[in-house]
């Protein structure tokens, strides 16, 4: 059973925990530098073209078909629309892309067209606004107000996000940062959770979930979180996740206010701290192999314990120069 990861970068844990949880499967990594410490938890390491090289789909194509690959995931979300768009020629040389479709990719990576979709679909989310004039009339007719946060449109790890206080500080920021397309959100003022969600590639249903609050986040992810559940939060996600077309591991991000749950973002992938859920019991590895044989994972919400606490910390490899992948 071959299982190709992409794009692995510092992601290590993800490929040990899957050798815990079936030492028969045989990983593959790729990475575009052979200093990626993950690339050394594989079984073959690859180093591949950078995902916006002309070259890189069929690279990724002729090392699927030249290892006998059962499925492919990657870490990354530039790379998503990549396997997105292209789930078909996957699926022609018996590839499971443990990716979503090609329009779910782009709304997930799109955070104002992401918005517009959950407004659409009465999917509780954040208030936000994709310029400065449509703020400004908010601010006006006082649906909004400072402080607020603000984003990248299509960003990713929380780079260049930020907590802005007023209008000149706003003005001033969005002026500086011209070239960036930014969105203004509403701040949200109560915990903000993680969801880790396993999405059946056969039924395209969710069937398993696990949800933490976030202690601590660093670099875009959370670096230390503590386990919780709550019905009327899985009840949420399966009203979500129909609305789209997942296949596979999701990470999705909320924010519990006034007693209500705002969906915040998907990203369509393993998340940074899926290790506290296969730590917790919760394992997703099992779920995608399952689908490779073709066998439908049954819904298993909630089968794990509350106040499990994940602390993250970093590690090294050392390896000689000549080992390097």
């Amino acid at each position: 059973m071959n299982i190709l990861f992409c794009s692995v970068g510092r992601r290590s844990r993800l490929l040990i925990d899957l050798k815990k949880s079936d030492s028969q499967v045989n990983i593959l990594a790729t990475d575009c530098s052979p200093y990626a410490p993950a690339l050394y938890f594989s079984d073959q390491p690859f180093v591949s073209p950078r995902v916006d090289d002309d070259s890189y789909l069929q690279y990724i194509l002729k090392t699927c078909k030249e290892n006998e690959v059962r499925a492919i995931t990657t870490l990354i979300d530039p790379e998503i629309e990549i396997l997105a768009k292209n789930r078909s020629h996957f699926i022609d040389i018996g590839v499971l892309p443990l990716c979503p479709s090609y329009d779910t990719s782009l709304l997930c990576f799109d955070k104002f067209k992401m918005y517009e979709f959950l407004k659409k679909n009465n999917i509780n989310t954040v208030l936000t606004y994709d310029n400065l004039e449509s703020f400004k009339v908010g601010l006006e007719s006082k649906e909004i107000e400072f402080p607020v946060f603000i984003k990248p449109r299509a960003g990713s790890a929380s780079v260049g996000a930020e907590k802005i206080s007023d209008l000149t500080q706003l003005e001033e920021k969005l002026e500086n940062n011209a070239q960036a397309d930014y969105i203004i959100q509403e701040l949200m003022i109560g915990d903000d959770l993680d969801v880790d969600v396993y999405v059946d590639c056969i039924s395209n249903k969710p069937v398993a979930a696990f949800s933490k609050r976030k202690i601590e986040t660093k670099i875009g992810g959370a670096s230390k979180t503590i386990s919780f559940k709550d019905n009327a939060l899985f009840d949420f996600i399966k009203e979500i996740v129909p609305k789209f077309e997942f296949y596979g591991p999701i990470d999705m991000d909320f924010f519990y206010k006034n007693g209500q749950y705002y969906l915040s973002e998907i990203n369509p992938r393993f998340g940074g701290a899926y290790p506290h859920a296969y730590g917790s019991g919760i394992d997703f590895y099992k779920m995608i192999i399952n689908n490779i044989n073709g066998i439908k994972n049954t819904e298993n919400f909630g089968n794990y314990e509350d106040d499990i606490v994940m602390m993250m910390y970093d590690d090294v490899v050392i390896k000689p120069k000549s080992e390097l992948a």
